[in-house]
């Protein structure tokens, strides 16, 4: 029978399936059924910096609502603060408590002090690791791209010198390079990388003719990108989780060949339920079974853009199948 386990981030995993940021890791009922299903670890739903400051900012309107309404009315309610995350630490804490595996807390800040300040206060709460969630929205068309990443750098050296828990960063694939970018966020003291992040973007009622915010789930297959740089950064950097549309066990087995040391599941659960982790585990060991395989380290990173046998594949893959080895079907349509 193969051996599922392995380590991220310094942390000694039953299996390379983690359950990624999400509603389901916020509730104690899902932790638990996702504990249960065979999760190797869970990553709690963001701290957001934003929601926090539009928390505090509805308070204090509603405080200052009738302030102009009679002079004394200004004496009738006493002076208060917003708690800020202090609700969203304590329900780390007790997940963190409850949970008999790992216990990732997500960070999402959007002014580089506040980094630092809810890095330190969600390591407090006694979590495994931290996972900062960098999503840059830039708004001013003169900034650069390197300023950018290079302000990311610096918010990775402050947190990394100011907790001792491991920390990774999720990341997106906006950048001019990404490999670098990874590269040097490793330098700045990251011990884990998460690609890529999925976003929730924009779009248009057309009948209404507004601005709207839908849903939208990953697919089977939006691992591709994932894929292609975890095989470009095997063996150059530290740990690598796989992320975005990972719904089977023989999608689990593609990225470990491609060097992932786990993957981040999230809609698969919400497609097929929190059970079908427990399926995604039992494929994945069949195949490795089937194939000889007894540890993930006996097939981790095989397939990488280190130890493939066609290193175009990683690099110029869509020139490669357009022109060094064009499908038999997309001939006969081109006769056609």
């Amino acid at each position: 029978m193969a051996d599922l386990k392995t380590t991220y981030m310094g942390l000694e995993l039953k299996n390379p399936i983690v359950a990624g940021a999400t509603t389901l890791t916020c509730q104690m009922e899902t932790i638990s059924r996702l504990e249960e299903a065979g999760a190797a670890a869970i990553v709690t739903c963001s701290l957001f910096e934003e929601e926090i400051q539009l928390e505090r900012f509805r308070m204090h309107e509603e405080l200052e609502l009738f302030d102009n309404v009679h002079p004394e009315m200004t004496d009738i309610f006493p002076e208060l603060e917003h708690a800020g995350p202090t609700e969203h630490l304590m329900w780390v804490r007790r997940a963190k408590e409850s949970a008999s595996i790992p216990v990732i807390a997500s960070v999402n800040c959007v002014n580089p002090e506040t980094w630092v300040e809810y890095a330190k206060l969600t390591a407090d709460t006694g979590v495994d690791g931290l996972e900062l969630n960098f999503y840059s929205a830039p708004s001013d068309v003169s900034r650069r791209g390197l300023a950018i990443e290079d302000e990311q750098a610096q918010i990775v050296r402050e947190v990394t010198a100011a907790v001792s828990v491991p920390v990774a960063v999720k990341l997106s694939p906006y950048y001019a390079n990404p490999l670098n970018v990874v590269q040097c966020l490793s330098e700045a003291g990251a011990s884990g990388f998460v690609l890529f992040n999925r976003f929730f973007e924009t779009d248009i009622d057309v009948d209404e003719e507004k601005n709207i915010f839908p849903w939208n789930l990953s697919s089977r297959g939006d691992y591709g990108l994932a894929l292609r740089f975890v095989g470009l950064l095997y063996g150059q950097v530290g740990d690598l989780c796989a992320s975005r549309g990972i719904f089977e066990g023989e999608d689990v087995a593609k990225l470990i060949l491609a060097g992932a040391d786990v993957v981040q599941v999230v809609s698969t659960l919400f497609v097929n339920g929190i059970d079908h982790l427990g399926q995604m585990l039992d494929d994945l060991e069949r195949w490795m079974d089937a194939k000889g395989y007894e540890t993930l380290e006996d097939l981790r990173g095989k397939l990488s853009h280190k130890h493939s046998k066609d290193p175009w594949s990683y690099t110029r893959a869509q020139y490669v199948r357009a022109l060094m080895k064009p499908d038999p079907i997309e001939r006969r349509y081109r006769a056609i």
